[in-house]
């Protein structure tokens, strides 16, 4: 089958578009047919050596792990799914991703994908939508009625997690540059702050919850705009200590993937609850310019590798 894969960490050009063996399947596993794969900021991390003191990776290493395709073979335990069946997952990254024409999953990872949308958009939800439910709600402990400030609500995770916090009915304060600022109204924030032009955090006050997806000197101005025993998750990292001189709490969390989960978002899709932004599509070949994109931290939705 083609692939990309890395034999070594560095910047996009150590990506290679080859020729490499299809994956054998466990008992436990489904192969998927992969029709497209979602890039996210994970892939060019690890690609570049940042995670490898969290986990480890045999090379050669096949990246990407937001996955839309059929099943083309399930092993001997596996009945949920059948040849033919269209799914989407977030696959264990400590294994080969999807930037390949196959790939090999866990079936308690897989869900049904979205019936109402092509793949090509469904590979752009799994690792997404779920970091946003899980920092949301699993996390964060969102409620109906209550205020989330959500930063970088154009991007990939921030797109799910305003839609989700809607559905949720919470009040809804999103961060964007001007640009996007209609498309993050659109998909439901009731308040948008341009952060080209305007400082958040002396606009808004004693809110409930912030969800950080930018970190740096974003989260220190976080803080102030909690009120008292109000909380911050963060996708890179709370600062504790900082959390606590405020009077607030302070959260960090790693995605856990979960079929489950993923099925009940998959089914919102399908409801028309949640939407997907795509920014843009690239051949799996050219998998260094999507890359490229996803470094520059501006793209409004999410960048997709076309497979098939």
């Amino acid at each position: 089958m083609k692939a990309v894969q890395i034999y070594e960490y560095g910047n996009s050009s150590v990506l290679k578009y080859e020729d490499v063996p299809k994956p054998q399947t466990g008992p436990d596993e489904v192969l998927v047919k992969v029709h497209a794969c979602g890039v996210n900021p994970v892939d060019w991390k690890i690609r570049e050596g940042y995670m490898a003191q969290f986990v480890h990776h045999d090379m050669p290493l096949i990246l990407g792990w937001d996955v839309a395709g059929t099943v083309e073979e399930t092993g001997a335990l596996v009945r949920r799914f059948k040849p033919g069946d269209a799914v989407f997952c977030r696959p264990d990254t400590s294994r080969n991703g999807g930037y390949a024409e196959y790939i090999a999953v866990k079936t308690i990872e897989l869900a049904s994908a979205p019936k109402s949308i092509p793949l090509e958009k469904a590979a752009g939800i799994p690792l997404a939508s779920q970091a946003a439910w899980m920092a949301l709600f699993e996390v964060g402990r969102l409620k109906a009625g209550q205020s989330v400030l959500i930063h970088g609500a154009s991007g990939g995770v921030g797109m799910f997690a305003v839609q989700l916090a809607k559905i949720a009915g919470a009040h809804i304060i999103g961060t964007t540059s001007g640009r996007n600022s209609d498309m993050v109204r659109s998909i439901g924030a009731d308040e948008v702050i341009d952060h080209t032009k305007e400082d958040f955090s002396k606009k808004v006050r004693e809110l409930d919850m912030v969800f950080d997806t930018i970190g740096g000197d974003t989260q220190e101005k976080s803080w102030g705009v909690l009120r008292k025993g109000g909380v911050l998750v963060s996708t890179v990292g709370a600062d504790e200590k900082a959390a606590a001189a405020h009077g607030v709490i302070g959260k960090s969390f790693a995605l856990v993937s979960n079929g489950a989960r993923l099925q009940e978002i998959s089914s919102l899709v399908d409801a028309g609850k949640i939407s997907v932004v795509i920014e843009k599509e690239f051949p799996l070949a050219e998998a260094g310019a999507a890359q490229e994109l996803s470094q520059t931290g501006h793209a409004r939705g999410k960048i997709i590798l076309r497979v098939l």
